[in-house]
């Protein structure tokens, strides 16, 4: 071992004190008293603590000696069981208990979550692993009622040393990363409780050697079993890892753009330099290793700033420099403004920030708008949005070129590059009528006391359409102000307004309407209808939604909420009879009085969409739209509300559209059996709906009869927000290549899905494109799990950007799965690589 190894162990155990300390000073009252008890909840099982599972629950942390606020905590638990004079004693089976993170660095910030491993032997039953899983889910739930959020992760004590068949979940990286996750808690660690990690004292230059040497040091009784933990080294990075922890980041920066930022710069520069990469965990442990005591030079999140840096100005790349700066000092700058007035426990951290920022030479314009962070608005989380994401794209297409000089396929299994991709899809990417999410924890308030919506027509110097202000009409609150958002129609807008914070109950709107029917008070209707049925945020969706075709889960439709044929018809008498009351043919002149239809939804991806259509065609453009969103076989809309902001006949059209709705959405997603067509009279032309396997498509038809489509009929009305030819789908029926009748039940516009099912020596391949297009091929030889990677690859390496097409488009990847027959039943499950030996799940998408 190191040749100071006393000296070390115990300048070891001072250090961990001294950040046990500083982590206990950022964190809140709960905060404190949740961590201070985490040894104490795993060292003991016992009905009256939280998170008790009744059974054979591993319990007992190696080495755990109480301190004095765990031992009163203790007595005052013997005493609640009845005069019970002691605790159950348990041998030791958890290793150790470790943070990791940002947990006691100067990156820790009062409302830091906390990541906890919890070591064990790989020799523990799988049974009562799930036990002690399940016992620190219960855990996390008592925390999160005391404001806490708490995070664990079973860590095997050979999970390093073997393949790694995790799979995402929750905050799990799932096959994401391995090493460089090994990489990440080596140098940031922090022990709570058990064993000591052989690692931090082992020299610096063993290289490939490392796992002999620590054999011989266990043999020849220096180190021991009883005390030491080693979860193993390396002698470098799979270059095979770069590709998942980019993405892994990515995901991460949904919910913490600041921090990613920082990490995904790291990877570029561990990637640049490859194969001879500097891991920053053998940084540390040198700074430990010839440390006199705690300094700035031993915390992860200021080294970590320090790699990236030099890297940046490696390249000459200052503008990003400057972003990662400020988000460091975003990230930081939380715990500083916790600091209490006379208190030095975080005095530490405004020594480290202060010689940074003299270092930087930042004017005091700049600190001051970073330090007015909590009151920063729409503008700059808008501009802070845009940095943030193009920081993290250029590093992720820095990442895919290493990727491919070097050659090397994702270690990533395409279940998880799957779930990632998509998480990342539904997020970021800026689809026509898609509601944008800009606030990515960026600002804690964006609501405004007055919106408004200017309308300017055709034929004008702006481009036409809707614009969204955050201000009056008053010429002095609105003359040379720019808008903060512009739309083809209104109802996007108000959407985006509302699912970005900016619009409250307390907001005022202000309207100047040239051409529509909109007046103000159907705009304030509209907005609390909206507000009502809409929560601003919901949970994000599991991985089972995220591996299956996204379905509409909560619709919502607003009718003639622009356009109003009713508003017209001003003082004229309304004649309608038994024949003639239907409101898409109403009256003696058959009236169709549906002007304009809005269309609002959100999916099991999590993402909001808005559809508009306009003219005499808008009700079976906006049917078909709708329905082509829904794939046979899918669950129905959880929820269906109808709107109507027409001026007469609201209940008539309301009720009778809900109806037609409800009607054709049971046709959509019920068993097809030969053609199925919806008859609808819309003013005096007739058009056919027509559900088929695979799509639904409209056409005119002639009074006299029906027949059988030959392909999609042309719009006749105006629609926005997406292309028509998505949802106007006509396929032949008469394909070359037999499907089977599972495949259509997973059919879903907007991706690329891949069928395999085993045939004879081979596999035949079923492949569903965007517009759900068929190619067959049979008899395909050659290994699945290739195919995959390759096509996935193809995917994610295709840089090459079309007019109006966003980075992220790369990351709605294809979705896999697997056809099985068993026993006269066929089922589709998702695709599993050849290595993974976890049950593979029913891919239902009903």
């Amino acid at each position: 071992m190191h040749a100071n190894f006393h000296q070390l162990v115990e300048r070891c155990e001072q250090f961990n004190q001294q950040k046990l300390t500083r982590a206990l000073a950022v964190m809140h009252r709960y905060g404190q008293q949740v961590f201070q008890l985490l040894p104490v909840l795993l060292h003991h099982h016992h009905p009256l603590l939280p998170g008790y599972v009744p059974g054979d629950v591993p319990a007992g942390i190696c080495q755990f000696v109480p301190n004095a606020c765990q031992r009163e905590f203790i007595d005052e638990l013997c005493r609640a069981a009845n005069g019970h004079q002691g605790l159950e004693q348990h041998r030791g089976e958890i290793l150790g208990l470790y943070s990791m993170g940002s947990t006691s660095s100067i990156g820790q910030g009062h409302r830091s979550d906390l990541d906890i491993w919890v070591c064990h032997a790989h020799t523990m039953e799988p049974a009562r692993a799930a036990l002690l899983q399940q016992k620190c889910l219960l855990i996390s739930k008592w925390a999160e009622q005391r404001g806490v959020e708490l995070n664990f992760f079973l860590i095997p004590d050979n999970k390093f040393r073997t393949d790694n068949q995790q799979w995402v979940e929750g905050e799990s990286c799932g096959s994401a990363q391995h090493l460089l996750l090994l990489d990440e808690f080596y140098r940031s660690h922090l022990r709570i409780a058990g064993k000591r990690l052989v690692w931090m004292f082992a020299p610096g230059k063993l290289g490939p050697n490392y796992d002999r040497f620590v054999a011989e040091q266990f043999a020849n009784g220096t180190l021991n079993h009883d005390e030491w933990l080693d979860l193993g080294g390396f002698a470098r990075i799979p270059a095979e890892e770069y590709f998942g922890s980019a993405l892994w980041q990515l995901y991460k920066s949904i919910d913490s753009p600041y921090k990613a930022v920082l990490k995904t710069v790291l990877m570029e520069a561990y990637s640049h330099e490859y194969p001879d990469t500097q891991l920053l965990c053998r940084q540390l442990k040198e700074e430990f290793q010839k440390a006199e005591e705690l300094n700035e030079t031993q915390d992860h999140y200021v080294v970590m700033l320090e790699k990236v840096t030099d890297y940046l100005k490696s390249i000459g790349d200052e503008k990003r420099l400057d972003l990662v700066r400020r988000c460091f000092y975003l990230k930081v700058s939380e715990a500083l403004t916790a600091e209490q007035e006379g208190d030095d426990s975080l005095a530490w951290r405004r020594r480290i920030i202060d010689r940074l920022i003299d270092l930087w030479g930042w004017p005091a314009e700049k600190l001051a708008k970073l330090d007015d962070r909590e009151n920063w608005k729409v503008e700059e989380v808008k501009a802070a949005y845009g940095e943030l994401l193009e920081a993290l794209m250029q590093s992720y297409r820095s990442l895919i070129q290493f990727a491919r000089r070097n050659n090397i396929s994702e270690s990533i299994n395409p279940e998880d590059i799957g779930i990632l991709s998509r998480k990342l899809y539904a997020a970021f990417e800026n689809l026509p009528g898609k509601v944008q999410l800009i606030n990515l924890r960026i600002a804690p308030d964006l609501s405004e006391s007055d919106i408004s919506l200017v309308q300017v027509p055709e034929g004008r110097v702006n481009q036409a359409g809707w614009y969204l202000y955050k201000y009056g009409l008053s010429p002095a609150e609105i003359i040379g102000r720019s808008a903060i958002e512009h739309s083809d129609y209104v109802s996007r807008l108000v959407a985006w307004a509302h699912f970005n914070g900016l619009l409250t109950e307390r907001t005022q709107w202000h309207l100047f309407n040239q051409s529509t029917d909109l007046n103000l008070q159907q705009l304030q209707e509209f907005s609390q209808d909206l507000a009502e049925l809409f929560p601003v945020r919901l949970p994000s969706p599991s991985n089972l939604a995220l591996s299956r075709p996204c379905e509409v889960r909560h619709l919502a439709i607003y009718l003639n909420l622009e356009e109003d044929p009713t508003a017209r018809r001003r003082d004229r008498a309304i004649e309608f009879g038994a024949s003639t009351s239907d409101p898409f043919s109403f009256g003696r002149q058959r009236e169709n009085l549906v002007g304009s239809v809005d269309i609002i939804y959100r999916n099991s991806w999590d993402e909001v969409r808005t559809l508009h259509f306009d003219g005499e065609t808008a009700v079976v453009d906006s049917l078909t739209a709708m329905l082509g969103k829904m794939h046979q076989g899918a669950s129905p809309p959880e929820t269906l509300n109808v709107y109507c902001y027409s001026r007469h006949l609201r209940s008539l059209l309301r009720t009778r559209f809900e109806q037609l709705v409800r009607e054709c959405i049971e046709l959509r997603l019920g068993p097809v059996n030969g053609h199925r067509v919806k008859r609808l009279q819309l003013g005096t032309e007739q058009f056919g709906i027509f559900f088929e396997r695979r799509g639904v498509s409209v056409k005119h038809m002639e009074p006299e009869r029906v027949s059988t489509p030959a392909g999609a009929m042309p719009a006749q009305g105006r629609s926005h927000g997406e292309s028509q030819r998505n949802y106007s789908l006509r396929l032949d029926q008469h394909q070359r290549q037999p499907v089977p009748e599972v495949v259509d039940a997973y059919a879903s516009e907007g991706l690329v899905q891949f069928f395999f099912e085993s045939s004879g020596d081979g596999y035949n391949l079923y492949i569903l494109d965007e517009a759900n297009r068929t190619e067959v091929y049979h008899q395909v030889a050659g290994s699945k799990d290739d195919l995959v990677l390759s096509i996935n690859r193809l995917y994610t390496a295709n840089q090459e950007q079309t007019a109006g097409q966003s980075h992220f488009s790369h990351f709605n990847l294809p979705q896999y799965y697997e056809i099985v027959r068993t026993d006269d039943e066929v089922r589709v499950l998702t695709f599993r690589t050849c290595k993974d030996d976890r049950d593979p799940q029913q891919a239902d998408p009903a």
